[in-house]
């Protein structure tokens, strides 16, 4: 698949005139041709296939949320509320850092052995987690999680790619979303009662068992090739190349920088400290010369610079970027509003959140219906952000009396928008970038995703704990203990130092603190409404209509080649 390096300016992008390109029947009739002679599975094969996938996927996701309802038990039991941004963050931050590489070696090798291998390090990420006594072990283990999460997601697509015709995918890729949206609206459900029922590690460890299903279904059945691959072994002795290592040794680095200058902020050192400074510019610069190589690379690359730049793939990444994190900030804060102001249990606390987990899983499947029917999906991502935003602004304003009425009220604001605009951008990919692109695009989403809701998840965790600092250090003499001693209690041992006015005191604190993360709720909420826009106002149901560009690519070394990038526009 050739990715020209220079595209044309986005008003070029969205033109009709001059890029079109002509659809004979000849060349229907040859596409039409080289699926007859492609042998794809069929019954029961292909149904062990698909289930596979399908509880993969519904594994990542729930890997993301189940975490949400367990973090309180498992700060008290490590004393590490201060790490609570990492517990979330270090899953996206191992996820976004292998999933461009991810998409590479699933080009160059296996695609069932590849999705096996990524598999089995989710599932040592997984058994690592659950077995931590210690919050860094704890931490480490959900780096190695969401590394191997990163082939899984990615693999997914890939798979359904391999063992689908065409026509088939889309209707398989929104079962598979719809089975991710379901293990991210439930995740805090099973994880409150596991955590209230029998311990917090067996959130990790019932993938382990799970996992038997996924590996023996796959195990034992062929994925085929659309292409020949090259053995390993000769792959492997050019991996520097084939592979793009170098891009990836650059990409890491970026990534973990840039978190860890966000994780440091206001905790461990001032924002303006050298440390945290000398953090997020190191980030920026390795970030720049990974872009500068990856176009050096070109077609090559680990992410071909080119797709960045096209107009609905940057879109439905950014947008990405914010949706899935609207989604997690009210997982992770409402969770403990719950469990610290209202003293719930765990499962009790996943029972209050079913508002937002029904409003998220029924409206993405009524907005996913609602678009295939009217063939529009822009105008769900913009009612979806304006919701997100006024829901947002509500739970800003939570305290330690708010009625149940109105907080189920502002979960059901908050659930509904995020079931409006986290299906869509995938929806918009489907259909308006053609199918041999769709694997490339999927990776960058995803990328930006997971990117997004780790720097959200790590911003929220520094503004509340600095407001929190801030707020407990206003009430010192009602409360009687140093902010630090109630920050090191963990969120389930507040009633166990302070009671009375005292608990008041520390409650009026938590709340403030919870109010001023949702604000970040508001922002990444309004961003969804700045960047949705750029994946057009298309209706899917003139997908056959598809635009072509073409383009002049320059390849490193000087040379010109001419290809034709079939990339759909946003506009109409």
């Amino acid at each position: 698949m050739a990715h020209s390096l220079d595209m044309p300016p986005t008003n070029s992008f969205d033109s009709k005139q001059d890029h079109s390109v002509e659809k004979d029947g000849s060349e229907e009739s040859t596409s039409s041709d080289d699926e007859l002679k492609y042998n794809y599975p069929t019954g029961l094969p292909l149904t062990l296939i698909l289930t596979s996938v399908t509880l993969s996927y519904f594994l990542f996701f729930l890997d993301l949320a189940v975490i949400s309802t367990a973090t309180p038990a498992i700060t008290s039991q490590f004393d590490s509320l201060i790490d609570v941004g990492w517990y979330g963050g270090a899953y996206q931050l191992g996820s976004a850092a292998f999933q461009p590489l991810s998409g590479k070696i699933y080009s160059q090798f296996s695609i069932k052995w590849s999705f096996l291998v990524f598999f089995f390090i989710f599932e040592v990420g997984s058994a690592i987690c659950g077995a931590a006594q210690s919050s860094p072990m704890f931490i480490i283990g959900r780096v190695i999680a969401g590394a191997g999460s990163a082939g899984v997601a990615n693999g997914a697509v890939t798979t359904i790619s391999a063992v689908l015709p065409t026509k088939k995918q889309a209707l398989f890729m929104g079962l598979n979303m719809g089975m991710g949206q379901l293990g991210l609206a439930t995740g805090p459900i099973i994880g409150g009662a596991f955590t209230t029922k029998v311990s917090w590690r067996w959130c990790f460890y019932i993938n382990l068992p799970l996992g038997v299903i996924v590996g023996g279904f796959l195990l034992f059945n062929n994925i085929p090739e659309k292409k020949p691959k090259s053995p390993p072994l000769e792959i492997l002795g050019t991996a520097i190349k084939s592979l793009d290592l170098v891009g990836f040794m650059l990409i890491c680095p970026a990534v973990v920088m840039f978190l860890l200058g966000l994780q440091f902020g206001g905790n461990q050192h001032p924002w303006d400290s050298s440390v945290v400074i000398g953090l997020l510019v190191g980030s920026a610069v390795v970030f720049g010369l990974f872009l500068a190589w990856e176009y050096h690379q070109g077609d090559e690359a680990m992410v071909p610079f080119a797709m960045l730049k096209h107009r609905v793939i940057w879109s439905a990444a950014m947008t990405m970027f914010f949706s899935l994190s609207s989604v997690l900030v009210a997982d992770f804060y409402i969770a403990i509003y719950f469990q610290a102001i209202l003293d719930d249990s765990p499962l009790m606390s996943g029972v209050h959140m079913l508002p937002i987990t029904l409003g998220l899983v029924i409206f993405t499947m009524v907005s996913g219906v609602l678009i295939s029917v009217l063939g529009y999906y822009l105008p769900f991502l913009l009612v979806g952000g304006a919701i997100s935003a006024i829901g947002y602004g509500l739970l800003s304003t939570l305290s330690p009396t708010t009625s149940a009425p109105r907080w189920i009220g502002y979960q059901i604001l908050c659930g509904v928008a995020s079931g409006c605009t986290g299906a869509a951008p995938y929806i918009a990919i489907q259909n308006l970038v053609p199918s041999e692109q769709i694997p490339l695009a999927m990776a960058i989403i995803i990328f930006w995703q997971n990117i997004g809701a780790s720097t959200s998840l790590i911003a929220a965790n520094a503004i509340f704990s600095n407001t929190l600092r801030h707020e407990l250090q206003k009430r010192a003499t009602q409360i009687g203990h140093a902010p630090e001693a109630i920050g090191a209690a963990g969120v389930r041992s507040i009633r166990d130092l302070v009671s009375g006015s005292q608990l008041t005191a520390v409650l009026a604190a938590y709340a403030k603190s919870i109010d001023s993360v949702m604000y970040l709720g508001i922002a990444v909420s309004v961003a969804v409404l700045v960047f949705s826009p750029g994946l057009g106002w298309k209706d899917i149901r003139k997908v056959n209509d598809l635009q072509a560009i073409t383009n002049v690519s320059h390849s490193p070394n000087g040379g010109d080649k001419s290809t034709k990038d079939k990339v759909v526009t946003g506009g109409e």
